[in-house]
């Protein structure tokens, strides 16, 4: 199995790289970047020998995309902002003839993808959008509260972050992206747009992270959650940092419409990357959490279900791209075309977590009647 990383060299990419190389069944991992000295240095560092190779990689560039693509069994989408990536990526590993995986985590993104849906299972490539943290491990606990619930009614997902867990450019332009315009969001059983930054709601999660201010954001699960579990009626997603005042700034951001195409985003987020080593930040919360809280029937009793988990965003984001590689590669993801984690055919969620588990990364689970 020859697995390329495209972003390979960034915080979550080189995650991925580092867990891929603990299968013994990846014969080669490539680290795909523009920053081809991270690159080398990350591939200094791992000992994986022959087994670890380094490729430089302009994504803007299709040509050197498909030729960077072609002869690897499975590409890992680790390169952001992906509002700007994810579906000319996807467009070239079409081309190539290789089966793909992403930490998409941009809305937009995601559903310019799932058009290229029926031309994916055309050609019997399986292209899977947004397998990370959020998405991705949350789709994964969302169909896991889906199978064990009956008559499942809403679901409803929440992530918190810290701006001294990731200081990634990619990271700070993705939080501007989603604090703007409309946020989409699933409400009495039709798609919805609703403000984002709006809609503040006070979450707990596991310690240490503990509570968190939350807000509608632009995420993909109220997108792809109910196209793939049918029967629910309410869909959202809430997300927010630890340091309340980054968020009152992203909302801030948010409204000022002269930070709305791509560049200007990219000047105001490398602005940002300079300046927030400089804010204050609680190191004790340097974590991310995700919380899904799955509302179902049970033997006649109403079950509000929770599923939760914190440690280091690299971790939560990249480890599940791994296994999603190694998913693909193996032949264990059966379904065709481009879909969500959460999809019939797609991940199964117990042998997802059991993989989580081996590396350290323990899912809290909660149940309690409701009226």
């Amino acid at each position: 199995m020859r697995v390329l990383v495209l972003g390979g060299a960034g915080d979550m990419g080189a995650e991925t790289v580092r867990d891929l190389l603990g299968y013994p069944e990846v014969e080669q991992v490539t680290i795909a970047d523009l920053n081809v000295d991270a690159a080398s240095r990350l591939a200094s560092t791992l000992g994986g020998g022959s087994r670890v190779k380094v490729r430089r990689v302009d994504a803007t560039s299709p040509g050197e995309l498909v030729a960077a693509i072609t002869g690897h069994t499975v590409v890992a989408g680790a390169l952001g902002p992906f509002y700007r990536f994810e579906k000319p990526v996807v467009e070239a590993v079409l081309q190539a003839g290789v089966d793909y995986v992403s930490i998409c985590d941009d809305y937009d993104a995601a559903g310019a993808v799932l058009s290229l849906d029926r031309e994916a299972e055309e050609q019997g490539r399986r292209i899977m959008t947004g397998l990370g943290w959020t998405p991705g491990l949350s789709n994964i606990l969302a169909r896991k509260g889906y199978q064990e619930l009956e008559e499942v009614t809403a679901i409803n997902l929440y992530w918190a972050g810290s701006a001294a867990d990731s200081t990634g450019l990619a990271v700070i332009l993705h939080t501007i992206h989603i604090f703007q315009g409309g946020a989409p969001s699933f409400q009495n059983g039709r798609p919805v747009e609703i403000r984002a930054g709006s809609g503040r709601e006070a979450v707990e999660f596991p310690a240490p992270l503990g509570r968190v201010y939350t807000f509608q954001v632009g995420h993909p699960e109220p997108v792809t959650i109910p196209r793939y579990l049918p029967g629910l009626t309410g869909v959202s997603l809430k997300g927010g940092l630890a340091e309340n005042y980054l968020n009152q700034l992203a909302r801030l951001i948010g409204t000022i419409k002269f930070f709305r195409s791509p560049s200007q985003k990219q000047w105001i987020g490398r602005l940002m990357k300079r300046l927030l080593p400089l804010f204050p930040s609680d190191k004790k919360r340097s974590l991310s959490g995700l919380r899904v809280d799955v509302t179902g029937r049970r033997e006649g009793q109403n079950i509000l279900l929770s599923l939760a988990v914190v440690d280091k965003m690299r971790r939560l984001t990249g480890i599940p791209l791994s296994i999603g590689a190694y998913l693909l590669g193996k032949g264990e993801i059966r379904r065709r075309g481009v879909f969500g984690p959460e999809a019939e055919g797609a991940v199964n969620p117990d042998h997802f977590l059991k993989e989580l588990a081996r590396r350290d990364i323990i899912v809290e689970r909660r149940e309690r009647m409701i009226p």
